[in-house]
């Protein structure tokens, strides 16, 4: 099933499962309107989520909360996963009473490959939800979908707590927490707002030290790194919309046209016109 037609079907039901192959294999960019918890069963992919790049290999989890941009960059021949997709609405369900700091590690963890032993509770619960997706006569195929993503969530939650909490609170610094602000706001505010100022006002602290922070942690100056999530939500609507550049202009708060032609050429050295020109060719 590709993203057009599980797009589609999450219209129409609050949840699939399924096997196989990686729902998203067109090549193109997409942000994601429900959310995707899969774990890989062989095989090998590399694929980008929001500006960051992964592999994937047996045994990698991966959850993707609703609002995450993803593209599948390639995968070899026998790649297959387990997959359950969900709505926007069923993940606030399953995850009510589940502190923000969780909701920020899924933001900044999507895929990571655990050992063996760390893996059978999804295994399981992949296999489990794949089956109430199929027996569409029982009545409590969504209560129960919602509990299996709540189990899902709760067991990554464990995960978190166990192999990355510890560690983490050892090192962290007041760098590293204001750069994962940062990028909290930017995956919040990107579409709309690409001044420094902006999000530094709302750390509560100086523009040069923003660009300080994003220089030691990304090697990039805050400028670049807002810039790079700007460029990629125009990509996204290129590539995953049938909206004129115009009206992408407009959602992004751009002042016209123009302006955003100048500032993705600027960027990718062609213009959006040219850009989604080329992905069609592709296609």
């Amino acid at each position: 099933m590709d993203q057009h037609n599980i797009e589609i079907a999450l219209l129409r039901e609050p949840f699939i499962a399924g096997s196989g192959k990686l729902p998203f294999m067109d090549k193109r960019l997409w942000k994601m309107g429900g959310g995707l918890a899969c774990l890989c069963r062989q095989g090998k992919a590399r694929v980008h989520i929001g500006i960051k790049e992964y592999a994937i290999g047996a045994g990698t989890r991966v959850l993707l909360i609703p609002g995450t941009i993803l593209y599948v960059d390639e995968t070899s021949d026998d790649f297959s996963l387990s997959y359950l997709c969900f709505t926007h609405e069923l993940f606030q369900e399953a995850c009510l009473h589940m502190e923000s700091a969780f909701i920020t590690f899924l933001q900044e963890y999507p895929c990571y490959t655990l050992p063996k032993h760390a893996i059978l509770v999804t295994d399981g619960l992949l296999r489990s939800a794949e089956a109430i997706y199929q027996d569409k006569k029982n009545r409590y195929r969504v209560s129960l979908a919602k509990n299996h993503l709540q189990s899902l969530l709760l067991d990554i939650y464990d995960k978190y707590h166990r192999f990355y909490n510890q560690a983490e609170s050892g090192s962290g610094d007041r760098q590293d927490e204001l750069f994962k602000n940062f990028i909290m706001l930017l995956n919040e505010h990107s579409t709309t707002e690409r001044e420094v100022a902006f999000y530094a006002r709302q750390l509560g602290i100086s523009t040069k030290y923003l660009s300080g922070i994003c220089r030691h942690i990304a090697n990039k100056s805050a400028k670049e790194v807002i810039d790079n999530f700007a460029i990629l939500q125009i990509k996204v609507l290129l590539q995953s919309t049938e909206l004129s550049i115009v009206e992408i202009a407009d959602r992004l708060r751009f002042p016209d046209q123009s302006y955003m032609g100048r500032y993705f050429k600027r960027h990718e050295g062609i213009t959006p016109k040219e850009y989604r020109a080329g992905k069609n060719e592709e296609w």
